[in-house]
């Protein structure tokens, strides 16, 4: 008889995703099967401010339930939630993915350590994912970059790496497990391998995995720096198909010194050169992007700038975020602070004209023939992230073919071939 599963409430970014995986299967081994587990986010005030009321709800809806909160946020600010009566633990960013702080003879009720003097990556295999459609894979943790927008290093430490061998074994697993495609993930992905020996690229350990691993139909790539694509990764995006045609970049905005400012390594033009060398070597490609709206010192004009560059590069799937000041940041000391009402008209507008690039994706992919794999729902993603809605019944986790025949409520209509 398989054991009862904690409840796990994911905030954030794909790598808490798959650390939440890695957790559940820690709670369940240490007989916590009836925990709430809140694996929280800090990039905004506002995804705490959520984290905090969903621990409340939680709460008056299960009074005995043990509540757990971990996370970047908990990493971070772990006297805000222990000062809460609806949080029994707090187990910081390091120690989460360790089985042994799940044990439920643990006396502390915050077990944080520090995580800038974390050195390892700790491989952690995933038995197994709740939606088997896709599954995450940690290639890379923390940060060495420090924008001064930016708290995350300080929840998830310096930057280390997966070694290759590790990631192969783990893609291999999966793919046993029959999942078709894998996306690799982690706070800096560009910034793999400097701290493994040899120093390999990140697009060095994605041409050995592919190589290891025959099988796997499809790998994504989560979040990339513009200017940290190596040239392994150039010639897998040229010549590798099982490489999917969509990239997703940390843009952060479209203005130069609002870049310097927000210490960026990436100028505007870097950005319209990545996109035009990707598209020339795979026509196909599609890109999203991470934005923040009303940074200090965003001017309407710089503001303008963003918009355009959305256009220029043609993005398609836009992560828009207002800014949110975040203690302890160089910009949170910025006095020419953007209104909150203005950062929010900014970010709506960006969003409006992120729906248009949408639309002009269906549009491009209208009557073409596709692969896809099947979510929950009839749902699906092609090659290069369109969503399809199939119009027939499909087992999730299947890879199809389909003719896109049409466009309705912001998604392509697909048949099964």
């Amino acid at each position: 008889m398989s054991k009862s599963q904690p409840e796990l409430i994911t905030f954030g970014c794909r790598l808490n995703t798959y650390e939440s995986e890695v957790m559940r299967a820690h709670a369940v081994n240490a007989g916590l099967e009836d925990a709430i587990i809140f694996n929280t986010c800090a990039v905004t005030k506002e995804a705490e401010r959520q984290a905090r009321q969903a621990i409340r709800r939680a709460r008056r809806e299960n009074p005995d339930a043990k509540i757990i909160v971990t996370g970047c946020s908990a990493q971070i600010a772990p006297d805000m939630y222990a000062k809460m009566p609806e949080v029994d633990q707090i187990i910081g960013n390091d120690l989460k993915l360790k089985a042994e702080s799940w044990g439920t003879e643990q006396g502390e009720k915050i077990l944080v350590n520090d995580i800038m003097s974390v050195t390892e990556t700790a491989s952690h295999l995933v038995e197994g994912f709740e939606d088997r459609s896709r599954a995450f894979l940690q290639v890379q943790n923390g940060c060495d970059h420090r924008c001064t927008f930016c708290i995350i290093p300080y929840g998830r430490g310096p930057s280390r790496s997966v070694p290759m061998g590790v990631i192969a074994e783990q893609v291999r697993a999966l793919v046993e497990q029959d999942y078709k495609e894998i996306v690799f993930t982690g706070v800096d992905v560009t910034s793999y391998g400097p701290d493994l020996p040899g120093a390999p690229t990140l697009g060095q350990m994605i041409r050995r995995v592919l190589a290891l691993v025959p099988d796997l139909p499809r790998l994504r790539l989560s979040s990339l720096d513009p200017v940290e694509i190596d040239d392994d990764l150039w010639r897998l995006i040229a010549e590798e198909p099982r490489l999917m045609p969509h990239l997703h970049l940390s843009l952060q905005a479209g203005d130069d010194l609002i870049l310097k400012r927000m210490k960026r390594r990436h100028s505007r033009d870097d950005v319209i050169a990545v996109c035009e060398k990707a598209r020339k070597l795979r026509p196909d490609m599609e890109f999203g992007a991470d934005i923040i709206t009303g940074f200090p010192t965003e001017t309407e004009e710089m503001f303008r700038g963003t918009l355009k560059i959305v256009e220029e590069c043609d993005l398609s799937y836009l992560h828009v975020f207002p800014y949110s000041e975040r203690e302890g940041t160089p910009a949170a000391r910025i006095p020419d602070k953007v209104p909150v009402p203005e950062r929010k008209e900014r970010a709506a507008r960006l969003r409006t004209l992120g729906e248009r690039q949408i639309e002009k994706l269906l549009k491009r992919n209208l009557n073409k023939q596709a692969q896809i794999i099947v979510e929950k729902n009839n749902f699906g993603r092609t090659e290069n992230f369109a969503p399809v809605i199939l119009q027939t019944e499909a087992r999730p986790g299947s890879l199809l073919t389909v003719k896109l025949c049409g466009i309705k409520a912001h998604n392509l209509l697909g048949e099964v071939l």
